[in-house]
């Protein structure tokens, strides 16, 4: 049977929303890094004193394609996790553990970290792929996407590949979609935030 462009369907029908532009219904965040995540005029902002994530309620996203329009503050420093674990795991010696497992793809502002965005990290600030320069200036809308299939990891920022990683290790196969806030000098936004579940 051929169908007709009325009713066939359509790539983007496939998407879903992980935000709903209201409100924070479907994300949590850890007692140990609550952070000051809200929303404000549709848009998703996490600021606060210290580091801090918000998760999705689910945890077990695996193979899928995400894609975010983001805005980081000058200076500021953010990332979108994979199948990120719940909850900080590891940190400096002697010191509460602050940051996540998970495949991180990087959003920065500029400043000293030498990974800016659409690098792709894991735990301990190790580059799998790295960014020496920015392709995306601070206080601007992007699109980030982050597509996880197996142990096969690409980063794409306004529609440019920053990052194709196989990964041998296969570090991490499921778990939460997490967005960064990952100091007090940073505010980020998110206007939207889809996915799309691979089979």
């Amino acid at each position: 049977m051929i169908l007709d462009k009325e009713s066939a369907p359509r790539a983007e029908d496939d998407w879903a929303p992980l935000f709903n532009g209201n409100d924070l219904t479907g994300w949590k965040t850890h007692p140990s890094q609550p952070g000051k995540w809200r929303v404000e005029n549709g848009v998703l902002i996490g600021s606060g004193p210290a580091p801090s994530h918000l998760y999705s309620q689910r945890g077990d996203f695996n193979d899928f394609h995400l894609r975010v329009e983001a805005r980081v503050n000058k200076g500021g420093d953010s990332g979108v996790y994979a199948r990120s674990k719940f909850g900080p795991a590891w940190g400096p010696p002697k010191k509460p553990r602050m940051w996540l497992d998970g495949y991180s793809a990087q959003i920065y502002g500029g400043g000293p970290f030498e990974f800016k965005t659409g690098s792709l990290l894991v735990p301990r600030n190790v580059a799998l792929v790295r960014m020496d320069t920015s392709i995306a200036p601070p206080n601007e809308w992007l699109t980030l996407e982050l597509i996880a299939e197996g142990n096969h990891l690409v980063v794409k920022v306004n529609g440019r590949t920053t990052a194709d990683y196989i990964d041998p290790k296969r570090r991490f196969s499921k778990g939460h979609i997490t967005l960064q806030q990952h100091d007090a000098k940073t505010v980020i936004g998110f206007r939207k935030i889809e996915i799309k579940e691979l089979q």
